[in-house]
């Protein structure tokens, strides 16, 4: 049995674990059986529509977020790189938080409307990020990427920072979104942000060898036969559609998609045939079971994931600072 083959074992192990956690624990204990036996009306019906599409979606969100990470790690060449280097994140923010400033509500999609919005925000920030980069530098150099997306996500920061100066009422509502969470979602969420979850890990996983390639250098991986300037499109394509989607549904969950790819390939390897797929399972692993520690903690009172996450995750980015740097001194 080769590396890769355990860590897909052990992966997909943890995860059946962290999904059977989510659904079971809580302020009421379900047991497995109930999974089969519909007798326990109540214990069905807490199963089927609060625990379980709140576990998916949670899994869901992580395993975007992480696959994005590992993706911009690779193609930028930085451990330190997350989904939200782009600025993508702070456009859907605005787009859900004008949705809450405005009390904007469109009939047809109803309930819907603060992700409908959200989701806007984030493809126009990534049209704008990608046109104003190959506007400044045809070959879309990473350089000029990374500083397009810290422009547009300094401005957009600002914008959103104006909202929450300005607001009344709804400053704890805007507070409470921006800080992340997967409660109260329902099974229509999972339904929103499956085909993106479908769709960005698709082309993401299309560009697994270009990947590779590109970790010797884009001249490198011109010369290997890679279309260099149209195979960073499609991933940051790719990676802007996963990050959209999971802020959309779920607010800013932070270290998600900085701390799973790094962790994952110092235990499995950087091959991202396999690291993105692993990325993938374990980033939602991380979050079911950051979840369920955000409303167990000091239940019944729930914390927002997000508060978690960067519990967790600050310590962590502190060591992969600490480690990149002892490497570049010596």
């Amino acid at each position: 049995m080769n590396k890769a083959t355990i860590a897909y074992i052990v992966s997909a192990a943890t995860l059946l674990v962290a999904v059977w956690l989510g659904v079971s624990i809580g302020t009421v204990h379900i047991p497995i059986s109930t999974f089969w036996d519909a007798s326990d009306t109540t214990a069905t019906n807490i199963l089927y529509k609060i625990r379980m599409p709140r576990v998916i979606l949670a899994g869901l969100v992580g395993a975007s977020l992480a696959i994005a990470g590992a993706a911009f790690q690779g193609l930028l060449k930085n451990p330190l790189a997350d989904p939200y280097t782009l600025g993508v994140s702070s456009g859907a923010s605005v787009g859900a938080v004008m949705t809450l400033f405005f009390g904007l509500s469109i009939p047809i999609v109803g309930t819907y409307t603060l992700p409908f919005f959200s989701m806007t925000g984030a493809a126009i920030t990534m049209f704008l990020v990608i046109g104003f980069a190959r506007l400044v530098d045809r070959s879309m150099k990473m350089e000029t990427i990374i500083l397009t997306g810290i422009i547009f996500g300094s401005f957009l920061g600002s914008v959103l920072s104006l909202m929450i100066a300005l607001t009344g009422e709804e400053l704890r509502q805007i507070i409470g979104w921006l800080l992340g969470s997967v409660s109260m979602r329902g099974w229509n969420y999972i339904l929103m942000i499956l085909p993106f979850v479908v769709i960005g890990s698709f082309i993401l996983w299309l560009n697994r060898r270009e990947l590779n390639a590109m970790l010797f250098g884009e001249e490198r991986a011109h010369h290997l036969g890679v279309n260099v300037k149209k195979r960073k499109f499609m991933i940051l394509i790719g990676g802007s559609i996963l990050t959209g989607s999971a802020v959309a549904v779920s607010g800013t969950i932070g270290f998600v998609g900085l701390v799973v790819p790094h962790m994952t390939r110092l235990m499995w390897g950087s091959d991202h045939r396999h690291l993105l797929t692993l990325s993938f399972l374990n980033g939602a692993s991380l979050l079911i079971i950051c979840d369920l520690i955000a409303r167990t903690i000091i239940s019944p009172t729930e914390l927002p994931v997000g508060v978690i996450t960067a519990f967790i995750g600050a310590p962590v980015f502190a060591y992969i600072f600490y480690r990149q740097r002892r490497k570049g001194a010596m």
